[in-house]
């Protein structure tokens, strides 16, 4: 049977209770978007948004109210989810202001002079860092078995002295890098 609007009666139905079936979901898509964000790399408002409108389209002209609303949002939002995470791997941010990726002499000159202070920073560490952290950077790309056997120790204290040879070279490289500037009067 038809309704003066055109609808069947079931439509009809479903039209006067969408408004407290909104009410219902919304702390539950709120919940669920929040919790499915993350992962997805996407904000939580956006989820909600493409549920919702996957929701409203359903009512439209699709096939009605979900028979357990709770459970199809669930699913709904798990599908919007793995959409994101589809379309963001295929997604590139325009870079319109940003220089060229092509390495122009600027950056050659820079990626060398940062290259030469690490190189400068390695020679002045203890000699058991400087041999561990030579090899690590070897262009050969060696394993961690390979470095161990050439520098005489065991694979398993190579992770905890790589560790702390990378805290003094930190450490060293921290220092070098400028004190800020005084601004203002100097007293």
């Amino acid at each position: 049977m038809t309704t003066p609007t055109g609808r069947t009666t079931a439509q009809a139905a479903a039209a006067a209770t969408v408004p407290e079936l909104l009410g219902t979901l919304a702390p539950l898509l709120a919940a669920e978007s929040r919790a499915e964000a993350g992962a997805a790399g996407v904000e939580p408002g956006d989820l909600e948004q493409a549920v919702w409108l996957r929701l409203l389209e359903r009512l439209d002209g699709g096939p009605g109210v979900p028979d357990h609303p709770a459970d199809w949002l669930r699913r709904a939002v798990r599908a919007e989810a793995r959409r994101a995470r589809r379309t963001s791997v295929r997604e590139r941010p325009y870079g319109g202001d940003e220089p060229a990726l092509d390495a122009g002499p600027e950056r050659v000159a820079l990626a060398a002079e940062s290259r030469r202070a690490l190189r400068a920073a390695i020679r002045r560490t203890p000699t058991r860092c400087r041999r561990l952290l030579a090899a690590m950077l070897s262009p050969k790309d060696p394993t961690y078995r390979e470095i161990a056997g050439e520098l005489g120790i065991s694979q398993g204290s190579l992770g905890p002295m790589r560790s702390r040879c990378l805290g003094c070279l930190r450490r060293m490289l921290a220092a070098e890098v400028a004190a800020p500037e005084h601004r203002g009067k100097v007293r």
